[in-house]
């Protein structure tokens, strides 16, 4: 599978397996270690987890799977996320990107993987209340006791981005953002552009906008429908999701993809979709199908 180099020495496969729902998947640690030998024998070695997923149990289940079979540790790349407070352990939700919650976060995070370093964290949501001095405390020991090889951050927008990365003398290695050809926010706010202009390759979170494509009644889905299904037709593509990933990869941004399921069928599809020839006509034929007018 192609991979997408975010550092000299860290690259992502350019489909994402997202861990968000793994609690709700009712496997067991052999089913789920079965899961990712699963993802790997279609290259697919990147995984995506939050400290809050699952309320708190994501991570250790993923880290009984790996218990099973160690050696695979060394064969993929975890991506976490931390700043988010749930009511169910702190009793109200709130944002916390202090040095010593990010570092607590982690060490709690190394324990429920069994490993002994994270390949990239991620702050989670923007932090209205963030000190930016002590966020890049906890990155710089996290990075020097060997424990977080890289950091990035998760839904910031440009004055968020820019503002801390003013701060961390190391680049910030991605950004992950919502996108799909139904939720076009990011796309229209200048957040895909400044992954563009920094280099940065963002992480995609719903790219089948929950299944809102798919669903949904809104005059947008329904004329969406219609194009992605015509456009199925002339690639010759098996399903509608493979042209809603299609149309992600085929963006310059080197978008990744996270696909947050845990039927095999569904992670093909978006396997499949990378070898889609989406045209620049067709691209455009979804883009403005969800716009429900022309390019300005």
């Amino acid at each position: 599978m192609e991979r997408v180099q975010l550092a000299d020495h860290l690259s992502f496969s350019r489909v994402i397996h997202g861990c968000w729902r793994l609690a709700d998947w009712g496997y067991s640690a052999g089913q789920l270690l079965s899961l990712i030998e699963f993802c790997l024998e279609r290259g697919i070695t990147t995984f995506d987890h939050a400290d809050i997923y699952g309320n708190y149990t994501c991570e250790s289940r993923f880290g009984d799977a790996l218990a099973l079979k160690p050696g695979l540790r060394g064969q993929i790349e975890i991506v976490t996320k931390c700043g988010i407070k749930l009511p169910s352990k702190y009793g109200m939700k709130s944002y916390d990107t202090s040095k010593d919650h990010i570092i607590a976060s982690v060490e709690q995070s190394l324990r429920n993987f069994r490993t002994d370093y994270i390949d990239v964290l991620l702050i989670h949501r923007p932090d209205p209340f963030m000190n930016p001095e002590e966020v890049t405390e906890a990155f710089l020991k996290l990075k020097q006791d060997g424990k977080v090889r890289y950091f990035g951050v998760s839904n910031f927008k440009r004055s968020q981005w820019e503002m801390l990365q003013s701060y961390w003398p190391f680049p910030l290695v991605t950004n992950q953002i919502e996108a799909s050809a139904y939720r076009l926010e990011n796309f229209e706010d200048g957040t895909v552009d400044l992954c563009l202009e920094k280099r940065v390759p963002p992480m995609v979170w719903s790219p089948l906008a929950g299944g809102a494509v798919f669903s949904a009644d809104d005059d947008r889905a329904v004329r969406l429908r219609a194009v992605l299904e015509q456009v199925r037709q002339e690639l010759g593509a098996e399903t509608v999701d493979e042209v809603l990933y299609a149309w992600l990869f085929a963006h310059p941004a080197r978008m990744m993809p996270i696909v947050g399921s845990g039927k095999r069928e569904r992670i093909d599809r978006a396997v499949r979709a990378l070898s889609l020839p989406l045209s620049r006509e067709q691209w455009f034929a979804i883009l403005q199908s969800s716009m429900g007018h022309d390019v300005p």
